[in-house]
């Protein structure tokens, strides 16, 4: 064996570490280091001031600290750690959180920081995908739209599933591109993006799949390679995604529904059902059992038949999901989040394809204009016409492909300046997409109002003078594209700034500030004062209760206000009704939850749970997975979520509810102050046969029965 000397062996470590300060040799200087400049940044920004958001959903927060306990609850997502019932979603999104938990200990920042660092990730893996094909340049420029998109500065700071699902798809793309690049190594490549399909299934099911489509014809239609070659290699990737998210999906639906817990959302406790129907089918026609409201058929506009008179859903005025239509993403309740540079992101588009339209069958330049733009007009498409529960925060899906559009587009559109044509498109992009952050800034006339003028007058400048890019000088030309660069991310990073000042807590969250471009809605899905305070939507206090203590289909003891009661204010300088500084996610004071976020837990509620908790598999049981998670999250012990997330899912039934308080098994139940949503669930009947039966107390203004006490 020959061996090679000191030096020489020594060369490839100092050439690696090199290279993580210089980047590619033939890259300018200043490169690598804007790169890393660009990932610190997007770091501080999502880290600041993190811990606002306390536990923010308390839905997955509870998951996640029973999957830091149990490893069985780990593998299923369920809500607690006695196994009761899961989450109405598989469980990969819980998993980084729950072992940051187990690690760490249950606190904020351990919950939030893992969806931070995807966030990180995923600016750092558009930033790779673009600069495969592109500039330097425009890697940075998608990377920086990326980052400051408002949706993605409110969901890498949060913990709901379209985090890792947003870093799996950015991957998925970027497998894809490679694969796109040359006939040899591209199977592999494939293979890794069917595995990052398949765990994306793993956090948000079939969403992952969106994007499925234009990337199969992009990588037909354009790959190097045989027709033959080309399709045998996309089922290969395409057994690797059934592989990926199969194994899992199959251990559930194999094992015993006796000895793991229900699955959350569904109807007959099976994952393919929750899969198909409320978290698929249903979200595209509206037809989702055991949804909010019943599981009405939506109505025009998505809206959910049958509510009682003068009833919202959360956050919906009207009782709907807003209305559907291709203006969706532009109305008054999306357009702050998402749709800042969404023009512009059309726009180039249509004018890459242009420029490369005659290039070669295999031209990877043209290839990574179809695969982000497929992308982009798929899930824009979907979302825009679905008639099912639709957030806001669901368009950051939408964020990396728009993002890696304004990047390509504005370095291929500079490179073609002198070109009369290409000017003029630079300049028209930089012109709408000002004049669209004037019309979204005019939705909030009170904040910030120096900035929409300043908006509009920079990028009328900048438009101006980009229609003779190619004939001024070189750096009078850099000084115009950097005044219309300024221009376009002005507005969505004061939006980005706005969200990370302040802390979103809640099923419903939008980013931006307070009364926003957002329907008027605060950061939970109430609706602010003047002055800051908050009130719920209609027919819902302040606690999230609603008139009768539920939605339809039941009724909770102890827990309500009347009907007709007026909407009360929340204290200003409340988030989403927590006050300021509370510790690790509690809330202080006795309440109950809603569907809107966890119950507010005082110190002897607390006390009172705690007491001999040992002793049971669950300190307390209430309906409602949020309502059970702020007294779970409270106590660090199982607390049962009767009928899951909504209250609806039949689990348990009476018969059963009653065999485990007969055997011991749960302390307290809880009133709840959210609620059925109506369907098969049994909540309503286990509310009523335990208010007939056992003794009730009002400890911190929470109603709490103890099954150890017969009346």
């Amino acid at each position: 064996m020959t061996t090679l000397p000191t030096a020489v062996q020594a060369a490839p470590r100092t050439g690696r570490l090199a290279r993580l300060w210089r980047g590619r040799a033939e890259d300018r200087p200043w490169a690598r280091p804007a790169l890393l400049g660009l990932l610190a940044a997007t770091a501080l920004l999502y880290l600041w001031n993190l811990s606002a958001s306390g536990y923010a959903n308390s839905f997955y927060s509870a998951a996640v600290q029973a999957g830091s306990q149990s490893w069985k609850a780990f593998f299923f997502g369920s809500l607690d750690a006695a196994n009761a019932i899961t989450v109405d979603k598989p469980p990969a999104a819980l998993w980084p959180m729950a072992l940051s938990v187990r690690l760490f200990g249950l606190g904020s920042w351990q919950i939030l920081v893992p969806e931070v660092l995807m966030g990180v990730g995923t600016v750092a893996v558009l930033h790779a995908a673009v600069r495969r094909r592109f500039s330097a340049g425009a890697a940075l420029i998608a990377g920086a739209v990326l980052a400051l998109t408002p949706v993605a500065a409110l969901m890498f700071r949060f913990n709901n599933p379209d985090a890792l699902l947003a870093l799996l798809m950015t991957v998925a793309v970027y497998c894809v591109l490679r694969a796109l690049e040359r006939d040899r190594g591209a199977a592999r490549w494939l293979v890794r993006a069917g595995v990052a399909f398949g765990v994306a299934f793993l956090a948000k099911t079939l969403q992952a799949f969106l994007i499925l489509p234009p990337l199969a014809l992009v990588y037909l239609a354009c790959a190097p390679g045989g027709f033959g070659k080309r399709l045998g290699r996309l089922a290969l990737g395409g057994l690797a995604m059934l592989v990926s998210a199969g194994w899992w999906v199959a251990l559930v639906e194999l094992w015993p529904a006796s000895s793991r817990p229900y699955v959350g959302g569904s109807q007959n406790n099976s994952f393919l059902e929750l899969t198909f129907g409320y978290n698929g089918l249903g979200r595209l026609n509206g037809d989702e059992v055991g949804s909010v409201g019943g599981g009405g058929r939506g109505g025009p506009g998505g809206a959910v038949e049958n509510l009682p008179a003068g009833m919202e859903l959360p956050g919906r005025p009207g009782g709907g999901w807003g209305e559907t239509g291709i203006g969706r993403m532009f109305g008054e309740s999306v357009g702050g989040q998402i749709s800042w540079l969404l023009p512009a992101a059309l726009i180039l588009l249509v004018a890459g394809l242009v420029v490369t339209w005659r290039a070669p069958r295999t031209d990877t330049a043209r290839s990574a204009f179809l695969v982000w733009g497929g992308s982009l007009l798929m899930t824009l498409a979907v979302f825009s016409f679905m008639a099912g529960i639709f957030h806001e925060y669901y368009t950051v899906a939408l964020a990396p492909y728009l993002a890696a559009l304004i990047g390509m587009g504005t370095a291929v559109l500079w490179e073609e300046r002198t070109r009369w044509l290409a000017s003029a498109a630079l300049a028209v992009t930089v012109a709408v997409t000002a004049w669209w952050a004037w019309t979204l800034l005019g939705r909030t006339p009170d904040w910030l109002p120096w900035l929409r003028g300043t908006v509009l007058v920079a990028g009328a400048v900048a438009a101006l003078g980009l229609l003779f890019a190619g004939r001024v000088d070189r750096r009078l030309g850099f000084g115009l594209a950097g005044l219309g660069l300024a221009a376009g991310l002005a507005g969505p990073f004061a939006y980005a700034l706005a969200t990370v000042d302040s802390g979103h807590q809640g099923s419903i969250v939008t980013a931006g500030p307070a009364g926003g471009a957002m329907g008027g809605r605060g950061p939970g899905g109430g609706r602010f004062f003047e002055g800051g305070g908050m009130m719920p939507p209609a027919g819902r206090t302040p606690g999230g209760q609603v008139p009768g203590g539920q939605l339809p289909g039941g009724r909770g003891p102890g827990g309500g206000t009347p009907a007709g009661t007026p909407p009360q204010r929340m204290p200003q300088g409340t988030v989403q009704g927590m006050p300021q500084g509370t510790a690790r996610g509690e809330r202080p004071g006795g309440g109950m939850g809603g569907l809107l976020d966890g119950a507010r837990v005082g110190a002897e509620a607390k006390a009172a749970l705690l007491a001999d908790a040992d002793a049971y598999t669950w300190v307390a049981a209430a309906i409602g997975a949020q309502n059970a998670a702020g007294y779970q999250l409270a106590t660090e012990k199982p607390v049962m979520a009767i009928g899951g997330f909504n209250g609806s899912d039949p689990s348990p039934t009476l018969d059963r509810f009653e065999r485990y308080v007969a055997e011991g098994r749960i302390h307290y139940f809880i009133a709840s102050g959210g609620g059925t949503g109506g369907g098969t669930g049994g909540g309503s009947a286990i509310a009523s046969w335990v208010e007939d039966t056992f003794e009730k107390v009002t400890v911190d203004g929470a109603t709490l029965y103890d099954l150890t006490q017969k009346k």
